[in-house]
């Protein structure tokens, strides 16, 4: 049985390390094509658990935060995003200290997914 595309999303986000950071773009591209971005900021907005999935975690391509994260604004990203150390600054991550870019090819997290 295979993964919907939103349920492969939440596994990658799943495996972001503490005090870490990805993009929409980098899940995309472990997801088969970074173009996948505007699809994958989608699938978190429907992100039916918080708490299981930290979507707060994923920020775009410039290190900014979401305007209209789904679990509070973006006040409530910072918040959360300070809450493991990670530094939130107008707005912004640094995304060459705190970024983490998944490993993983489509192939393998297909495989790992049971797709």
């Amino acid at each position: 049985m295979s993964c919907s595309f939103d349920e492969k999303v939440y596994e990658v986000v799943r495996r972001i390390p503490y005090g870490c950071v990805t993009t929409y773009g980098q899940i995309g591209a472990v997801l088969g094509d970074k173009f996948l971005a505007r699809a994958v900021g989608n699938a978190l907005h429907r992100n039916p658990d918080g708490a299981k999935t930290p979507c707060y975690k994923v920020l775009n391509s410039r290190g900014e935060l979401a305007k209209a994260f789904v679990f509070g604004g973006a006040e409530e990203q910072a918040r959360r995003l300070q809450s493991e150390g990670i530094e939130v600054r107008d707005g912004r991550v640094d995304l060459a200290k705190y970024g983490w870019r998944p490993e993983a090819s489509a192939y393998e997290l297909e495989k790992r997914l049971g797709g």
